[in-house]
């Protein structure tokens, strides 16, 4: 009981946080951009927490359950995309908007602007769908008898976690999530710091995982070179760094910031704490690995880790720092299509003079129509992929349809809005398409198809058709100047 009771009172305090914080949102900027308040060390917290979500709690500690140490390669995109971000940050706070579409929409024009939000909100609820079942894991097993077994199914759980996040964030959206996300950050930091020498003195030391991975067959488990080919890699770490570098809740939060000086500072702060942060996770899980023979478990091995292998207050507080980053990640995905749907949609199309308790209202509504969207999807995921295969398809379509044109917007001048949206369609198209559509592997050499995932081809047709539409519509133009 004392894993529920800790994830309860923890819940409480969210909603009393929530509730005490929704008293206070009159406007958009307060409900979407927490009224452009955040300080650097707040900005940290909530970026750090809504980074570590379900993909790496669950999913690359998933994948350390398959593969071993060599998974502590994982985190090398999205740390390398946090130093590039160091560089955009600044910049995108001195724009005073609320989504990136409204970056797009300025730079390259309406087209662009829907686009880009058709591709955003499709990634993103992938994103919290995920979550979802995240949650129905946690809470199926945190409710397990002493003979294991559980008081509600997955199904169960999951649907419980998507009424509470959905509930959550329709409170007080960012100002509510960034405030609760510094306390995430420290208790994430903290408890694996405790967890890990438990969890290694239990294991034996690296002798006695060792032992363990060979009694399994896992013998690769303790190599670190030599497991994940040059293809493994760029599939694994790409799909992050293209999500990071344009990821709408990272530029969120810059829109949040007091400033860009502080947004900046926040960025470079956070690259060390998203490094040690990632690193601890698989270092845990990589661990406890070693104590987990049946594979099923695998794919909730920190969870089962924390119930199983740790004291129980210690286990409590482990369990619910993974509640913590779930619901935070569900969180600030939920609350960022919701805004972009509001600003670059229905201001921008149906009711550009509507006052801000209008907007509020629909904000809160459309929070729970995504909400219901993500758990419908939750729901076709829930039977096939594992949670990094999930978040790696998100993040692909994101970054390949979105970032390359953003990144654009922000640096280079010669791209055009042909440019733009020929490579948002192409992202986007590439991502949908290169699994699913038979006619791609008809023509792709089996050798390659088999080995190479969706985002190196993503990303290479988005950015051939961002650099050579934009070449020539430019060229064409200034001819038709000329000849004029």
């Amino acid at each position: 009981m004392i894993y529920l009771t800790t994830i309860l009172i923890y819940l409480f305090v969210l909603v009393g946080v929530g509730f005490y914080k929704s008293k206070k949102i009159k406007t958009q900027s307060d409900f979407a951009v927490a009224g452009r308040t955040l300080t650097p060390w707040v900005l940290v917290g909530t970026m750090l927490a809504t980074w570590l979500g379900t993909g790496s709690i669950l999913g690359h500690a998933a994948k350390t359950y398959e593969t071993g140490m060599a998974a502590l390669m994982l985190p090398l995109g999205g740390i390398l995309g946090i130093v590039v971000l160091t560089q955009i940050a600044g910049k995108v706070r001195s724009y005073e908007k609320f989504t990136v579409p409204e970056i797009l929409g300025d730079r390259f024009g309406a087209a662009a602007r829907t686009l880009s939000v058709i591709a955003l909100v499709i990634a993103y609820m992938v994103i919290v769908s995920y979550q979802y079942n995240a949650g129905g894991a946690v809470l199926h097993t945190i409710l397990q008898d002493e003979t294991g077994v559980s008081l509600i199914s997955v199904e169960t759980g999951t649907i419980i976690a998507a009424v509470f996040i959905i509930l959550y964030t329709m409170l007080a959206g960012l100002v509510s999530v960034a405030y609760t996300d510094v306390a995430n950050g420290i208790i994430i930091i903290t408890s694996f710091i405790i967890a890990i020498p438990i969890f290694f003195f239990e294991a034996g030391g690296f002798n006695g995982m060792a032992n363990s991975f060979a009694s399994m067959d896992k013998n690769t488990h303790m190599d670190f070179w030599g497991v994940y080919s040059v293809m493994d890699i760029v599939n694994f770490c790409l799909p992050s760094f293209l999500l990071i570098m344009g990821d709408a809740n990272m530029y969120q939060r810059f829109f949040a910031s007091k400033d860009a000086t502080g947004a900046k500072s926040a960025t470079k702060v956070l690259i060390l704490a998203v490094a040690i942060a990632e690193l601890m996770i698989i270092f845990a899980a990589w661990i406890v690995s070693s104590m987990i023979p049946d594979a099923e478990v695998g794919k909730y091995v920190l969870i089962y880790a924390s119930h199983k292998f740790l004291p129980p207050l210690i286990g409590a507080i482990m369990m619910t720092t993974i509640v913590g980053i779930i619901i935070s990640t569900a969180d600030s995905y939920l609350l960022v299509p919701t805004t972009t749907l509001i600003r670059d949609i229905y201001l921008n199309y149906v009711n550009k003079n509507a006052n801000e308790k209008t907007i509020v209202f629909l904000s809160r509504g459309l929070v729970v129509v995504l909400g219901v969207v993500a758990y419908i999807v939750s729901l076709g995921f829930a039977k096939s992929e594992g949670f990094f295969e999930r978040a790696l398809y998100a993040y692909t379509i994101y970054g390949a349809a979105i970032t390359p044109s953003l990144v654009a917007a922000l640096f280079w001048k010669g791209a055009t809005k042909q440019g733009a949206i020929a490579s948002i369609l192409v992202g986007t198209l590439t991502t949908l398409l290169w699994k699913e559509a038979s006619f791609v592997k008809a023509i792709i050499p089996n050798g390659i198809y088999a080995t190479m995932d969706e985002v190196l081809p993503a990303i290479a047709f988005s950015v051939l058709s961002l650099v050579f539409v934009s070449i020539f519509t430019r060229e064409k133009s200034s001819q038709q100047k000329l000849a004029s």
